[in-house]
């Protein structure tokens, strides 16, 4: 079977967020990425020294056949340095990995399908 990786940023580590609302969607993303034969996982970082850890962990834990890269990892342009050390992790711990990008949390498995 297919593998995908989301990596995206934890709403309910972000002030304002309806991080349980967030977190419902994102789990409805997950059973489409079944519904469409791709066995995948989400990890989701807080901005602090724990998100490091926490992507290579989840990066190392298989050999994945894609890793999409949540927006709200790429868009905000603070967050730039961190994008950065995203792609470049993917790099070193899945290098065999497709890279793909989704806009949304609602459009992840679009992402990786055009990638894999």
């Amino acid at each position: 079977m297919t593998s995908a990786l989301v990596l995206g940023i934890d709403p309910h580590a972000v002030p304002g967020m309806d991080g349980d609302t967030i977190r419902a969607a994102l789990d409805q993303e997950l059973a489409r990425f079944a519904d469409h034969g791709i066995d995948a996982a989400v990890t989701l970082i807080a901005l602090d020294e724990s998100a490091e850890p926490a992507m290579v962990a989840a990066l190392s834990a298989r050999a994945w056949d894609v890793v999409v890269i949540g927006g709200g990892i790429r868009k905000p342009e603070p967050l730039l340095p961190l994008f950065e050390q995203v792609v470049n992790l993917v790099r070193q711990h899945a290098p065999k990995a497709a890279i793909a990008f989704n806009t949304s949390g609602g459009d992840s498995v679009e992402a990786a399908r055009r990638r894999l």
